[in-house]
């Protein structure tokens, strides 16, 4: 790993730290039912993961024009580039994807969540998300950050007021993960990019931001 990147590994770490230590993350965490190891331990997993994709398939892909500008970074900073050989590589991120599904199916056997409401929210959240990501070129799947968590909390707290901090976190991180990036994986094959993360950035990508939020606003 490049030694600028562990620096903003170790960078965001000491910043999470801090970030729960003042309270901030642990009140949804608290919300959750998790003690503050535990949430520590759940950040911990989240950030290590975001820089884990494991391979699942690859797929035709349409050739770049020019390089995307996140490659260009890339070669500036001496990050080798993935040559592109006319096939795109769909990868699962472990922190912005496994991490976040893991745990809410933990919330779904740890609380009596009613499936209706729980796919219900799911469902609104993920279609919300559909219609405001949009693939961009060489950036990936981007959309607006209050979006998704404002309407998991908000059908949450409509369901299940007594519930609706996990039926908030289910639903923004399901609802994103299926909404702007599942559902836009046909888009994928135009980014002209060697290789597509479902799950994105990992910690920071609007997946894991989501449920957080969500179970903020809830």
């Amino acid at each position: 790993m490049p030694a600028f990147r562990l620096l903003l590994l170790f960078s965001a770490l000491a910043f999470l730290v801090t970030f729960v230590q003042f309270g901030i993350v642990s009140i949804a965490f608290d919300k959750l039912g998790l003690s503050q190891d535990s949430a520590y331990l759940l950040l911990l997993a989240t950030l290590v993961g975001s820089r884990i994709n494991l391979p699942l398939f690859s797929i035709a892909a349409e050739p770049p024009r020019d390089l995307p500008p996140q490659r260009a970074i890339d070669r500036l900073l001496g990050v080798p580039v993935l040559p592109y050989n006319g096939r795109t590589l769909i990868a699962i991120n472990v922190g912005g994807a496994i991490t976040p599904v893991a745990f809410s199916l933990y919330l779904l056997l740890h609380y009596p969540l009613v499936p209706i409401q729980v796919v219900g929210v799911v469902a609104i959240v993920a279609a919300i998300s559909y219609r405001t990501s949009t693939p961009i070129r060489g950036v990936g799947i981007c959309m607006p950050m209050l979006i998704a968590p404002l309407a998991a909390a908000l059908f949450s707290i409509a369901f299940n007021p007594e519930l609706a901090a996990p039926l908030a976190y289910i639903g923004g991180t399901l609802g994103v993960l299926i909404g702007a990036d599942l559902l836009h994986l046909g888009s994928i094959r135009k980014l002209g990019s060697p290789i597509a993360s479902i799950g994105g950035a990992g910690s920071f990508d609007g997946i894991f931001l989501s449920g957080m939020l969500a179970v903020l606003l809830a």
